[in-house]
């Protein structure tokens, strides 16, 4: 099955929250893009409510329930106590967890599996009693008792951090080695029984690559480079554009 495409409205909601008025809309952005073929959409709510507001869940909670209730609602964050109150209350079908300070501008590294285990232990147990699906925030290094660990401690899919393989978009003879670090890194994750995501600077561009070293991965989840191509060719074509860049016949 190809990959299926989560949009992120991180983006959006940071240029809405440029102003003090309702638009861009993340829910009526959102709503074209599960129109459009998006299996999901993904908020990463931090802190300070920078961009996604803690207003902005239940209004995307109700636009899938009511609207599209085949897709998915998938929440990122850090796993404060605030953090599963607003999961508790949104109810997303996947939450990934990811081990960013409340500064960091977006994420950038994975968990440190070893020195976290008993962290991550709680946090995804405490998740799954919510009923949701978990994925842990991994480098993708080829570490595969990292993800050996990733299994132990309950996740049920991995998300791989592929910021340094889209950091190669101006030296594409660097990206070769990193794509192979990633798929080792999803070879062993499948070989255990954990599904694999992905996302972090991911383009129209890169996704096929990808793809084809990867031909398991369940998800990509991305925004910045979904959002920048939606200001030229519109939400709706850039859905389509990266829905196919990832295998799918739409």
């Amino acid at each position: 099955m190809p990959a299926k495409l989560s949009v992120n409205l991180n983006a959006v909601a940071m240029l809405r929250n440029r102003r003090d008025l309702p638009w861009p809309s993340v829910e009526a952005l959102g709503r074209i893009a599960l129109k459009s073929g998006a299996s999901g959409l993904t908020v990463h709510p931090r802190p300070d409510q920078r961009h996604i507001r803690f207003s902005d869940l239940p209004v995307i909670r109700n636009l899938i329930d009511d609207e599209f209730p085949k897709t998915e609602f998938n929440i990122e964050g850090y796993p404060t106590e605030d953090f599963f109150e607003l999961c508790a209350g949104a109810a997303p079908e996947q939450v990934t967890l990811v081990p960013d300070d409340p500064a960091q501008a977006t994420s950038d590294h994975g968990w440190d599996f070893r020195k976290h285990r008993a962290f991550l232990t709680d946090a995804v147990a405490r998740l799954k009693t919510m009923g949701c699906r978990v994925s842990l925030f991994a480098d993708g290094d080829g570490d595969a008792q990292a993800v050996e660990i990733a299994k132990a401690v309950g996740a049920d899919r991995i998300e791989l951090y592929t910021g340094p393989y889209g950091g190669c978009f101006d030296a594409p003879e660097r990206a070769g080695p990193i794509l192979e670090a990633l798929g080792r890194t999803a070879d062993a994750a499948v070989a255990i029984g954990l599904a694999v995501n992905a996302g972090h600077d991911l383009t129209v561009e890169n996704l096929p690559a990808l793809v084809r070293r990867i031909p398991q991965l369940a998800e990509v989840s991305i925004g910045h480079g979904l959002t920048a191509d939606a200001l030229e060719y519109g939400m709706a074509e850039t859905v389509r554009r990266f829905c196919r860049a990832c295998g799918q016949a739409i």
